[in-house]
């Protein structure tokens, strides 16, 4: 008998999304549409595709899409809440054997603690990044990154397979995202 590796047909996304008051409308607007075509783009690759709302202010919690999409939340952002509970939920309800995990988070990039983002950084290097296919982390912001892009960029630089880019408004959803998921030739 030899063994022989099965291919894992079923994926699971993750949605991470900063509902704090300095997330508006248009903003959580650009966030649906980029999960959307990141959800149509592994619903083509994949056979079975579960999809986890988290949301996020100063507490992260496990929510249906509407809520994910439509509710609002006030005060301050502490994003390693977040990033805690989506690794929680894949320790204990998706295998890596069995499945592929890919995570999105959509950020206005407002962190109120810096040292909280620091934090960030070491959840995604230690717990996090092992175990995921593709880490997308988009910026919705027209202006200059705020100290999550900077925690970040130190993640980017260790894992070929964390990706950043920047958002100002509608037009650059799909360029973003078309180069997020182009083919690489190795």
């Amino acid at each position: 008998r030899t063994q022989q590796p099965q291919p894992t047909t079923q994926a699971v996304m993750f949605c991470i999304m900063d509902v704090s008051g300095s997330m508006d409308r248009a903003r959580k607007d650009l966030a649906k549409r980029f999960f959307t075509l990141l959800y149509l783009f592994l619903k083509h690759n994949y056979q079975r595709i579960d999809v986890i709302f988290i949301c996020h202010h100063e507490t992260a919690k496990e929510v249906v899409e509407q809520e994910f999409f439509y509710g609002r939340e006030t005060g301050g952002t502490i994003v390693s809440s977040a990033l805690n509970l989506m690794a929680e939920i894949a320790v204990n309800r998706y295998p890596t054997g069995s499945w592929n995990i890919y995570v999105a988070q959509a950020s206005d990039g407002d962190n109120n603690d810096p040292r909280d983002s620091i934090l960030c950084r070491k959840l995604l290097l230690e717990k996090i990044m092992p175990f995921v296919r593709y880490y997308a982390y988009i910026e919705i912001t027209p202006g200059r990154h705020q100290s999550l892009w900077e925690a970040y960029e130190g993640v980017k630089a260790q894992h070929p397979h964390f990706a950043m880019r920047q958002i100002d408004g509608p037009a650059d959803i799909y360029p973003v995202f078309r180069d997020l998921f182009r083919r690489r030739v190795h």
